[in-house]
C-alpha cells in the first residue's frame, strides 16, 4: 500500500512538490535537454517582452514633456525629461478624481455584493438534500447559453427605476454563473466527514459555511473576488447606457471618451490647448491610472490561482 504524503499546507502532495522537496524527478519524466530548457527559456523571455514593452512605452510617454513627446513623433520609448505634471493634474481634484473614486467605490461595493451572493447561491448548490437543488442548477446553467438581450435588459433596468443610479452599474452584471459553479465544485470536494461532526456537534448551516467551509476555501474565494473586483474596475458599458450625469462616470468611461472621441475633462482642456501638458501624456497617464489597481491586486492573488482554479474546476 502507498502512503499518501501530505503537504506542509495539509493538502496531498503534487508530484512538483515532491521534485521541489527530494531535488530528483519522478522515474516517468525524462530529463530536460539542454536545447529544450534553452528554447523554453527563450519563450519566456520573448512573452514577457511582449507584455512589458507596451507598458514600458506607456509609462515613459505618460512622464515625458511636449518636446520629448514631439521630438519623438509619438509615442516615447527612451525617456529623457521625466515630468509628473500630467498625473498632477489629474489627481488635482478634477473629473478624473471623482471618476477615480467612483470606481474604487464601484469595485469595493460590487465585489462585496458579488461575493456574498455567489457563496450562498454555491454553498446552496452544494449541499445535496437543498431545496429544488436539481431544478434551480439547471436554470443558472440554462442562463449561460441563452439571454435576453440589451434591449429587454434595458428596459428593465430603466422600468424599475435605476437609471442614473449607480446600482444600474452593478445588479446587472453582479452574477457570473460560471463563477457559481466553480465555487459550488470547491465547496463539494470539502470533506463531508467535516460538515457531518460540525452537525453532530450542533452546528447550523451559516456556522457551517462561515466556520468550516470557506476557511477551507480561502483559494478559490480569492481568485473569484478578483475576477469579480476586475470585472467592475473594467466596467464602462453598463454605465454609458444608464448614467447621464457625468459626476457618476466611472473612470473607464472617462478614458474611453478621452481616448476614442478626443473628449477632454473639464479644466485639461485649457492646459492641452496652451501646449502646458501633451494631451498624448494625459491620455497614456490615464491608461495607467485604469492599470495600477489590477497590477498592484494580481501579485497578491496569483499564489491562489491554480490551486483555487483547478481544485474548484475539478471535483475530486
Amino acid at each position: 500500500m502507498t502512503a499518501t504524503l501530505i503537504a506542509p499546507d495539509g493538502t496531498p502532495e503534487t508530484p512538483l512538490q515532491r521534485i521541489d522537496r527530494t531535488g530528483k524527478r519522478p522515474v516517468w519524466e525524462e530529463e530536460p535537454t539542454k536545447i529544450g530548457q534553452g528554447l523554453k527559456g527563450a519563450s519566456l523571455v520573448l512573452v514577457c517582452l511582449t507584455i512589458l514593452a507596451p507598458l514600458w512605452v506607456v509609462v515613459i510617454t505618460s512622464l515625458s514633456d511636449t518636446k520629448t513627446i514631439s521630438e519623438a513623433g509619438g509615442l516615447v520609448i527612451w525617456p529623457k525629461h521625466i515630468t509628473f505634471q500630467a498625473y498632477t493634474e489629474l489627481l488635482s481634484g478634477g473629473t478624473v478624481t471623482r471618476a477615480t473614486l467612483v470606481s474604487i467605490v464601484l469595485t469595493t461595493v460590487g465585489t462585496v455584493f458579488s461575493m456574498v451572493i455567489s457563496v450562498l447561491a454555491a454553498y446552496g448548490l452544494s449541499r445535496p438534500g437543498s431545496f429544488a437543488h436539481r431544478p434551480l442548477l439547471m436554470l443558472l446553467m440554462l442562463t449561460m447559453f441563452f439571454g435576453a438581450g440589451l434591449i429587454p435588459t434595458y428596459l428593465l433596468v430603466t422600468g424599475i427605476g435605476l437609471q442614473d443610479s449607480y446600482w444600474s452599474m452593478i445588479l446587472p452584471s453582479a452574477i457570473s454563473v460560471f463563477n457559481i459553479l466553480v465555487l459550488r465544485a470547491f465547496f463539494m470536494s470539502v470533506a463531508p466527514e467535516l460538515i457531518d461532526s460540525a452537525r453532530i456537534d450542533g452546528a447550523g448551516e451559516w456556522r457551517i459555511l462561515l466556520g468550516i467551509v470557506m476557511p477551507l476555501s480561502r483559494a478559490v474565494i480569492a481568485v473569484i473576488s478578483l475576477f469579480y473586483a476586475v470585472g467592475y474596475w473594467s466596467q464602462w458599458f453598463n454605465a454609458m447606457l444608464y448614467i447621464q450625469d457625468s459626476d457618476k462616470y466611472p473612470l473607464q468611461l472617462i478614458l474611453r471618451q478621452f481616448v476614442l472621441q478626443h473628449q477632454m475633462p473639464p479644466g485639461l482642456g485649457t492646459a492641452i490647448g496652451q501646449q502646458t501638458i501633451p494631451s498624448l501624456a494625459v491620455q497614456m497617464a490615464v491608461m495607467m491610472l485604469a492599470l495600477i489597481p489590477v497590477a498592484i491586486l494580481s501579485p497578491f492573488v496569483q499564489k491562489h490561482f491554480q490551486k483555487g482554479m483547478l481544485i474548484g474546476a475539478i471535483k475530486g
